[in-house]
């Protein structure tokens, strides 16, 4: 599997673009890990690598999210991560892990030390190509679940949030994170310049407004555009932009997430 990522890595237009690509084919592999160790079953794919594998949004991300939707009783992220440690390890890479799981956020990251130098993309022998994982243990209800089969590198069988659902924990994110993250925004243009994807699913983004100390009240159908105009006029553009610029991929034009063009697809009435 080294070979495939060297591969990868000579293949690259860029050295950004070689450590995004093999950042997602771990992704893709640490994926394909959870589901043979059964995580699928209570857990539900969410977030920006959601989008990036289920509906090839062109941009990368860095985490895995989760949503703990099902089977609570069966979830034992300890026991997953031993699964991702044992398939790896026979692979030949170096492994480890960290966890926290004593929040209700649980996060683990899987740490690979000494791949980067491996492939010629770092000359520093102990630098890490980690990735994240985070289990939101305590979901706000009302998430829609759907199952999708899917190949980026494997062929993988993801439960998670339908598309309507995708959107809401989006909304929620640019309304309440509190600080600026142009990835979300970003995803925020390519899910409403999709004429095709459905209108947010409000009882899930209100649930979880609320369970975050959301004091600006209901958002129904006539109201959640005119909210989130308002947040978007707040913020600093050119930072919108360097944020995501990294992650784009080949060819994406980062010129086009302005606010101008978002305000466009936001509109001012529901759909």
């Amino acid at each position: 599997m080294k070979e495939y990522l060297a591969e990868l890595v000579r293949n690259s237009p860029s050295p950004t673009q070689a450590r995004n690509l093999v950042r997602e084919y771990i992704q893709a592999r640490i994926l394909e890990c959870l589901q043979r160790a059964g995580a699928m079953v209570p857990l539900a794919f969410h977030g920006g690598t959601a989008l990036r594998f289920l509906y090839a949004i062109p941009r990368y991300s860095e985490d895995l999210g989760f949503a703990l939707e099902q089977a609570p009783s069966q979830y034992d992220l300890r026991a997953y991560l031993r699964a991702i440690r044992a398939q790896l390890d026979a692979e030949g890479y170096a492994v480890e892990l960290k966890v926290n799981d004593r929040k209700v956020v649980h996060s683990a990251f899987v740490q690979l030390p000494g791949l980067l130098y491996e492939l010629g993309m770092s000359p520093h022998r102990g630098q890490v190509l980690a990735v994240k994982l985070e289990v939101d243990t305590n979901p706000p209800a009302g998430a829609v679940l759907a199952t999708t089969i899917v190949r980026r590198y494997v062929t993988l069988q993801i439960q998670h949030h339908d598309r309507a659902s995708l959107l809401a924990g989006k909304l929620h994110a640019i309304l309440q994170r509190s600080y600026l993250k142009g990835r979300d925004v970003y995803d925020l243009l390519w899910y409403l310049s999709d004429p095709t994807w459905p209108a947010p699913n409000l009882t899930l983004l209100n649930n979880a407004l609320r369970q975050t100390g959301w004091s600006g009240g209901l958002l129904a159908d006539d109201i959640w555009r005119p909210v989130l105009r308002e947040r978007l006029q707040a913020m600093d553009w050119e930072q919108v932009t360097a944020d995501v610029r990294p992650f784009l991929a080949p060819g994406t034009d980062p010129g086009l997430l302005t606010l101008e063009n978002l305000l466009r697809v936001v509109g001012s009435t529901g759909r």
